[in-house]
């Protein structure tokens, strides 16, 4: 009876571990198809081709830049006027101090962007006769900002502003240059949110007013939500974009990285201070692009894969 027992209590496990068992020699025992070994083959023999051809490629172009630059007739003065390895040594620290107060105002200038963006795209996106005036007015500054160019924008506000001698107003030129990316920004910005605001489905906002949500309810949870992921990659173009134009507050006289290259330059007559400048620029800049890259390319394989961005 304990035998019977001990036998019919084991039976369920013993059959599991058998089936386990069975399945682990199965996986074990495995043996890839020739053709698949073959396909194999030929995918890293084609990858290891297309590898080589690059390389060959990017050397072959290298070589033929390197021969006609550095063959060119006015090549050694160049080098001199532009490649000196040494003011680029004695004028790089000036430059990084300089860089930190573009930093900061990418920083400050970015948040500031933001928001307000977010804002005048949703004082554009209202509905109703009432608000028409908003509409207008946020029209009319998105227009305008777009058209106007950066520079004269910068020139208006560091110079124009201090010139009416208003009570309590600042001239600084750093804070007048920010405030005048911030607005050109801002309008920018304000048109990617729109844009993202009208790809979602109306029928978005409508499911949530039946469930009872207000306007605003339904904007904030439900809309907006959709529409910022969707707009990511060119939101981060933007900031890519603020980052490479703070250099510009350097007109009204604030010393950046721009503004710290041009005054070595200034006093040794050579434009190395500005390779050097534009080389730190480049260097901040590739690892947010390429971060841009990764984001875009993330949010279409779950569009294709039809999973949610």
């Amino acid at each position: 009876m304990t035998v019977s027992d001990a036998e019919q209590g084991s039976g369920p496990g013993t059959k599991g571990a058998g089936s386990a068992a069975m399945g682990a020699d199965a996986d074990d025992g495995y043996r890839p198809s020739a053709r698949r070994l073959e396909r194999e083959r030929y995918r890293r023999a084609r990858t290891r081709r297309a590898f080589l051809i690059a390389a060959v490629s990017t050397l072959v172009t290298a070589a033929v830049l390197y021969v006609l630059v550095v063959g060119s007739p006015g090549w050694d003065r160049t080098r001199e006027t532009f490649f000196d390895a040494h003011y680029a040594r004695t004028s790089f620290p000036d430059i990084m101090r300089g860089l930190w107060l573009n930093l900061r105002l990418l920083v400050v200038c970015g948040a500031v962007v933001l928001v307000a963006g977010l804002l005048v795209a949703l004082l554009r996106t209202l509905r109703g006769p009432v608000f028409f005036p908003l509409r207008a007015l946020a029209t009319a500054y998105v227009d305008f900002f777009r058209g106007l160019p950066l520079i004269i924008c910068i020139l208006v506000c560091v110079f124009g502003i201090p010139a009416l001698r208003l009570r309590g107003v600042t001239t600084d030129p750093v804070l007048l240059g920010g405030l005048a990316l911030c607005l050109t920004y801002t309008a920018y910005v304000a048109e990617v949110f729109r844009a993202g605001i009208e790809t979602v489905h109306p029928s978005q906002r409508a499911a949530a007013r039946s469930l009872g949500l207000s306007n605003s309810q339904a904007m904030r949870y439900v809309v907006l939500p959709q529409a910022v992921r969707g707009v990511v990659p060119p939101l981060l173009n933007d900031l890519v974009s603020l980052q490479k134009d703070t250099g510009l507050v350097s007109i009204g006289g604030a010393v950046d990285a721009v503004y710290a290259a041009q005054i070595t330059a200034s006093e040794k007559f050579n434009y190395t201070p500005y390779v050097v400048a534009g080389l730190i620029f480049v260097v901040i800049t590739i690892p947010m692009t390429r971060f841009t890259d990764w984001v875009a390319a993330r949010m279409n394989r779950r569009q294709a894969q039809g999973g949610a961005v």
